[in-house]
């Protein structure tokens, strides 16, 4: 059983950074497959960034060039740095593990709020 606690969300001007991060305890790290995801009111969740085991990552097209996703194996924390931030990026994003092989093998934390205003 995997544990996933987000930190770092919070209310920044557009144009602001935050920085995302998500401690997991309880399984092997390294072996998942990790992502964030982010539910605005009234919409999906949506796949914002993915990092794979082997450091691989994806972007969705919105946050392309704004957003960084990155993973620290020794500290068991994935995290997500955002720049340059819209309104529109105004969400609770969430974290989650997937095992690179047993891919029903998925956790989430219990998400973070960003809100993006002047």
């Amino acid at each position: 059983q995997v544990q996933l606690v987000e930190s770092g969300g919070g209310l920044v001007q557009p144009g602001g950074s935050l920085r995302l991060s998500c401690a997991a305890t309880g399984g092997i790290f390294s072996i998942y497959d990790m992502g964030w995801y982010r539910q605005a009111p009234g919409e999906q969740r949506e796949l914002v960034a993915v990092i794979t085991s082997g450091g691989s990552t994806n972007y969705a097209d919105s946050v392309k060039g704004r957003f960084t996703i990155s993973r620290d194996n020794a500290k068991n924390t994935v995290y997500l740095q955002m720049n340059s931030l819209k309104p529109e990026d105004t969400a609770v994003y969430y974290c989650n593990a997937e095992h690179r092989v047993i891919r029903t093998r998925t956790y989430w934390g219990q998400g973070t709020q960003v809100t993006v205003s002047s």
